[in-house]
């Protein structure tokens, strides 16, 4: 996510859909995953303004551990799931699909959508089998 400014789109996708988030009173969490650790930003909660300025701690790098953070995603939506039966529960995936790992789709989540995030001289297209291979939503990233 380092290359071709790909960090930065995400950071402003990511903003949006907080913004939107924000708007419709949803709840929202946060897990951000890279190198070799899946971390909970932002436990389940309802939404909230956010700034450029929160978003900025935010890195990228060292791989993508694809299966960490599907698992720790997946966790996420059973607790709330517990809590909330009745609530939908929609994971969005930021990638730029330079992983190996193929997880299984988060079993909790009611709907999927993977955000191609790659801007690579020479695609590698993994977001759209990913997307396809777990029946989810592909949206390339504006």
């Amino acid at each position: 996510m380092l290359q071709a400014r790909q960090l930065a789109l995400a950071k402003g996708v990511l903003l949006r859909l907080l913004e939107r988030a924000y708007q419709s009173r949803s709840d929202v969490s946060l897990l951000c995953f890279s190198g070799n650790r899946a971390e909970t930003r932002l436990q389940p909660s309802r939404a909230r303004p956010w700034n450029e300025a929160w978003l900025r701690p935010i890195r990228g790098g060292g791989g993508t551990p694809l299966t960490l953070g599907m698992a720790r995603a997946d966790q996420l939506f059973e607790r709330h799931a517990q809590r909330h039966p009745a609530q939908q529960r929609v994971l969005w995936v930021l990638t730029d699909g330079r992983t190996n790992d193929a997880p299984p789709r988060p079993a909790w989540a009611d709907h999927v959508v993977i955000v191609d995030m790659e801007r690579h001289a020479v695609p590698l297209g993994r977001c759209r089998k990913l997307a396809a291979d777990w029946s989810a939503e592909y949206m390339p990233a504006p």
